[in-house]
Formats: C-alpha cells, sequence, structure tokens
C-alpha cells in the first residue's frame, strides 16, 4: 500500500499557507517533503501495524516533551531508533491542530538540521 495522499494534501496546505518553499521526495517507502534540501516530515506506511506514520524531524532537543505527546513513537526503522526522528500514528495527527504542531515542530528545526551528502556520481 501507498502512502495516504490525504495526509500528504493536509500537509502541502500547511507548507503553502505558511509560504514555505518545499519539494516531496519518494524515499523510504513513503513520501518526504524537503526545505531548504533537507528532510522536514514525511509519510510511511508501516505494513506490520497497518497504519500511516508522519514522519517528524524534530531534532535531539524536542525528543523529550514529544515522547509524552499522544502517537509519538521512536523512529525506527533498523532496531535502532534514529536520533531527532519521531513517527506519529493517526492518533497524534488526525484533528489540523496536531497534524499543525507536528509540522511546526519540524519548521522549527529545520534550520539547525544538517543536510545531507549528496552522492557523487562516478
Amino acid at each position: 500500500m501507498a502512502y495516504n495522499e490525504f495526509l500528504a494534501d493536509r500537509i502541502r496546505q500547511i507548507f503553502r499557507e505558511e509560504r514555505i518553499g518545499f519539494f516531496e521526495k519518494k524515499m523510504m517507502g513513503g513520501l518526504c517533503f524537503m526545505v531548504d534540501d533537507k528532510m522536514c516530515c514525511g509519510i510511511h506506511f508501516d505494513k506490520k501495524k497497518e497504519m500511516d506514520l508522519l514522519m517528524a524531524r524534530i531534532g535531539p532537543d524536542a525528543m523529550n516533551e514529544a515522547m509524552q505527546k499522544e502517537g509519538c513513537l521512536p523512529m525506527d526503522f533498523t532496531g535502532r531508533p534514529m536520533k531527532g526522528f519521531v513517527f506519529v500514528s493517526p492518533d497524534g495527527f488526525d484533528l489540523d491542530d496536531d497534524l499543525e504542531y507536528w509540522v511546526q515542530l519540524c519548521l522549527a528545526f529545520n534550520p539547525l538540521a544538517k543536510s545531507s551528502k549528496s552522492k557523487r556520481k562516478s
């Protein structure tokens, strides 16, 4: 199953309302929203849980508070949580205000985030 297109539209709308320049990139089995050439947030379909998850790059400083929010889970693809990233289940982003909270948290961290290194073509 592909990512949730309705959720993607909701995220696009927040970026447009905030006049944030972004582009989309399919990666990690889902869709990532890139701001300033850095992953800001995204959508991932978890096959084990059979649900859409919001991927949020919020930075390590916001992790403790974020983990207390409803639906927030460590972002774990490999058995080891990724620092500064969380997954949010639908319980945590169903309401527009909740989704807005997560996207704003991602946008607040984005200027501090490092860009991934470009791979050179040989």
